[in-house]
Parts: structure tokens; sequence; C-alpha cells
């Protein structure tokens, strides 16, 4: 989600407590304590080649933020007792920056829990400012004229078929791995679920990351079984209603929760909201990827 609370650039993030490792705010290698890193591509991503800056990381009173990306990764996050299914989690960010901690590396670590390996996906995003906001993404430079969400699209594809093609490498079934995307981390998700069989999930999961109210949805072909979770105060709650019932039309597997309260991020505590994840592990549970 994209949150308009200051920021402030700083040199060290060190958030101990959740796991984080140190990291300086001017280096795109920044790992938040992940058992490695994978780049998506070998070498510079397709569109990329005249980004000529570099990934940053900021800290905001929601966590740390990730910006300006040029090399799409995965962070690994092993879990201790592998069940062999995996998900690849999609921050979002308005397509600005990736929040990392509750979109990302909080995700990861519930997931572990449950036995389910994860790997936090940084995608690319519109290209900010070193200003304290990180506000207007650029309209000119070496972003212009480029759609990022397409993008971003390709990386979610990208990220699902480096995944898969590690499978045995990771002790990972290759037909249980899924994806979570968090608001314009659905973005990803969606692209992938309109990709190849190698790039495309066996299960995915929309947080408040449905889209926009009133645009349209096509259920690709082969869709996954699909979870959806919004609140009622969500100006865009509509999105994942309307996504839902164009699953159940074509009778392909979905669930979908409606929350009293929430608002976008589930930031409105003191509701169901704030177990979502609790409801996403049993519906994988359900569905059998943790046996």
């Amino acid at each position: 989600m994209f949150t308009k609370s200051p920021v402030y650039r700083v040199a060290i993030i060190l958030l101990t407590t959740s796991g984080f490792a140190l990291a300086h705010a001017d280096e795109p290698s920044a790992t938040f304590g992940a058992a490695s890193v994978l780049p998506l591509y070998d070498d510079v991503a397709l569109g990329s080649e005249k980004w000529d800056y570099e990934e940053t990381v900021v800290e905001g009173r929601s966590g740390p933020q990730v910006r300006n990306v040029v090399q799409p990764s995965l962070l690994y996050f092993p879990a201790a007792n592998p069940v062999g299914t995996a998900m690849i989690v999609a921050p979002g960010g308005g397509n600005r920056m990736l929040m990392m901690s509750y979109e990302g590396i909080d995700i990861a670590k519930r997931l572990n829990k449950s036995g389910v390996d994860a790997f936090v996906l940084k995608y690319r995003l519109k290209q900010t400012g070193d200003g304290a906001d990180g506000a207007e993404p650029a309209t000119f430079g070496p972003q212009a004229g480029q759609d990022i969400r397409e993008l971003s699209a390709a990386d979610g594809r990208r990220a699902m078929e480096l995944v898969r093609s590690r499978a045995e490498e990771f002790h990972i079934q290759r037909n249980r791995i899924g994806m979570i995307g968090f608001s314009a981390g659905g973005g990803p998700v969606r692209g992938a679920m309109t990709g190849n069989a190698d790039s495309r999930p066996d299960f995915a999961v929309l947080i408040y990351g449905a889209g926009r109210s009133g645009e349209k949805v096509t259920v690709p072909d082969h869709a996954p079984p699909l979870f959806l979770a919004v609140s009622a105060d969500d100006e865009n709650y509509a999105a994942s209603i309307t996504t839902f019932m164009a699953w159940r039309v074509v009778d392909v597997p979905c669930e979908l929760h409606v929350f009293q309260m929430g608002a976008h991020g589930f930031v409105n505590k003191g509701g169901g909201a704030d177990h979502f994840m609790d409801r996403v592990v049993e519906w994988i549970q359900v569905n059998g990827w943790l046996k």
C-alpha cells in the first residue's frame, strides 16, 4: 500500500527486534536478513537498459521502504520445518516504493511458521526523487514513455519461472508454488497469472490487491485458485468482489473475505482484518498445500 506518512533518508536501518539486517540506505543489495538473494535476470532487465540510478532504502513510519528498484530480485526466507510449498511475496507501495516490513518480511516469517518457504519480490518501480517524501514519479528521464505496471508484471512472471526452475534446489514441489500480493503488489501476481505454465502460480492471494474498482476483470486461461481479502471501507473494495464473481463464473476455486473495517492497508485496527494471515494460512491448509 502507499502511505503519505513522512519518511526520512537514513544512513542505517537497525531493526534487530524484527530480525532485519543492518542496511545502508544507498546499498542496493540490502537483504533484510534473507538467507540469500536471487537476481531475477542474468543481465539488465529488458526495459531497464537506460536506468542510470541506484536502489535506495529509507526508513518510514511504517518501517523500511525500498525505492528505485533497477535490478529486480527475490529475498529467500526458508522455513525451519518446510512442507515443500513456497510463496512469492509482493509488497505494495503504489508502484513507487515497497513496504518491506508488514507487507514483505513480516509476511515471509508468518509463512515460515507454517512450513512455507518465502521469497520476497523486489520488483521494478517508478523512479522517485531523493527528497523526504520521495513523492512524484519521474515523468521524464530514463523511464519516459514506459509502463511500469507492465514491467512489474513481467517481474512477477519471471519470479515464478525462477523459483520453479530451481524448485529441486530449494526442496520445493514444482506444483506447490504460490504468490501473495498487497495493493500494488497485486500487479506482479496478476501478471504472473496470465503467463505460461512455468510462470503461472499454482495458487494466488490478493490482499487489497485486486485492482481498482470499475476495471474489467478477465479470468486468464488456467486461472489458479484464488484468495481475496479487502475491507468494506477500502475505496476499491468492489474490485475484489468483481474478481471473486469472475472466478466463480468459470468455476475456479475462490475465497473472499470482506472485513467490516480496516481501510486500505488494513491500517484501521480492531476488526477481523487484523488476523487476515490466519485466514490465508487456513485456506492454504484446507487446499492441501501444507501436507
